[in-house]
């Protein structure tokens, strides 16, 4: 027995693989891919039992591991990143534990960006405890990377674009860095999906995700996922999955499927947005600087837009006047924007990185980061562009 695959062309475009990979469906004939809310699955007899938990048959066994469910989501994500395996898991930084677990050991160093997210940065450092080294490292300087490589570096870690600050690394530059050491590139992809960048295309090896973000889109759930070479995948993720249960649940994984079917329109429309709102937060007096990878200011603009698929993504970071008071007023202010950290959402959501995202680093790291207490971050949704200039003018205008 095998677990079957959709019939569809070998030459099928990412957009298609958005609506159309999964599963079969069932023998009911269901359009929209079903929902299986089970922990355990039957088998015919004890004999077959025993070879599908020895892996010897490919099957269903139970859904901390396997559910057909979390597979046509996991198939999904994999086809439109170009991988072929996807492992999903409880949340995003369950994907980033999983990640750590399934490839490094007491001994192994990880070389990381200074300016990936801070709950990121928090976990290799707890890592620290158990053996595991990492040496942060700026996101756009590649020197630096290949200075910080050691005979026992096992994986190289980047977001790109960064959390908050946009900075774009030079995905391919970093993999001939990794492959030269032995190591492995592992990219997480929050921030663009695979709707506007692939890393493996670049050199990546593996793929990070936060689903709860665009992958979802609205908001609605918590999930993640890691994708690679399906051979890596199974001999290195799935039996720490087995054994730790960082678990995607079938219902999220079912979100999630349904989230991606829109995801290219979603991120084009978003993107579109954003880039019009930084154009226009340029021109305001009260703000000092503007950080979005699709304007002509930003440093890496022509990296970003060639690994980015000419798209700055949806997020833009800004400088305001005041510091932290300045900041907080300009927050305050809004009455459409959603105060909350999180992104990804069709609503804009805006907050202030230093005391959320980030408020768990110390001030020093937050600094060599570039986090400055006067930055807000607005993750741009599918409200009116016009709507949200005016309901950032309110704060504005008072700075």
């Amino acid at each position: 027995m095998s677990i079957p695959r959709v019939n569809l062309p070998p030459d099928a475009r990412q957009d298609t693989l958005a609506v159309r990979e999964g599963l079969p469906p069932s023998p009911w004939g269901e359009n929209s891919e079903a929902l299986y809310l089970t922990s355990s699955f039957v088998h015919p007899d004890a004999a077959t039992a025993a070879r599908r938990f020895a892996n010897e048959e490919e099957a269903f066994v139970y859904s901390r591991f396997s559910n057909p469910t979390v597979t046509m989501m996991e198939r999904r994500l994999a086809a439109m990143e170009g991988t072929t395996g996807c492992i999903g898991t409880a949340s995003g930084m369950a994907g980033i534990t999983l990640l750590i677990m399934g490839l490094l050991k007491a001994g192994d160093h990880v070389v990381c960006s200074q300016s990936v997210f801070g709950s990121t940065i928090k976990l290799f450092q707890d890592f620290a405890k158990f053996g595991i080294e990492t040496s942060f490292v700026s996101q756009t300087e590649p020197a630096q990377w290949r200075e910080a490589m050691r005979p026992n570096t096992k994986l190289l870690f980047a977001e790109t674009p960064s959390n908050p600050l946009t900075e774009v690394c030079d995905i391919r530059a970093l993999a001939d860095i990794a492959h030269a050491g032995g190591a492995l590139l592992a990219v997480d992809n929050c921030f663009c999906s695979p709707a506007l960048q692939q890393p493996v295309q670049l050199g990546a090896d593996l793929v990070t995700h936060s689903g709860t973000k665009y992958l979802d889109g609205q908001g609605r759930v918590i999930a993640g996922a890691v994708c690679g070479p399906e051979e890596l995948i199974n001999a290195r993720f799935v039996p720490v999955m087995r054994s730790a249960g960082l678990s995607l649940s079938p219902f999220n994984a079912w979100v999630v499927l349904k989230g991606l079917e829109t995801l290219s329109i979603r991120m084009k429309a978003q993107s579109e947005r954003a880039l019009q709102l930084a154009q226009w937060l340029e021109a305001q007096p009260a703000v000092e600087r503007v950080y979005y990878p699709g304007l002509p200011s930003h440093p890496q603009h022509a990296l970003a837009m060639a690994q980015q698929n000419g798209s700055g993504g949806a997020v833009v970071s800004f400088v305001v006047k005041g510091g932290r008071e300045g900041a907080f007023a300009t927050i305050d202010a809004t009455r459409i924007c959603s105060i909350t950290a999180n992104l990804g959402d069709t609503k804009t959501t805006i907050t202030h990185p230093s005391s959320t995202s980030h408020g768990r680093l110390s001030e020093p790291q937050r600094q060599a980061a570039g986090i400055v207490q006067g930055m807000v971050r607005v993750a741009v949704g599918l409200d009116d562009v016009e709507d949200l200039k005016a309901d950032l003018s309110a704060g504005l205008s008072r700075l």
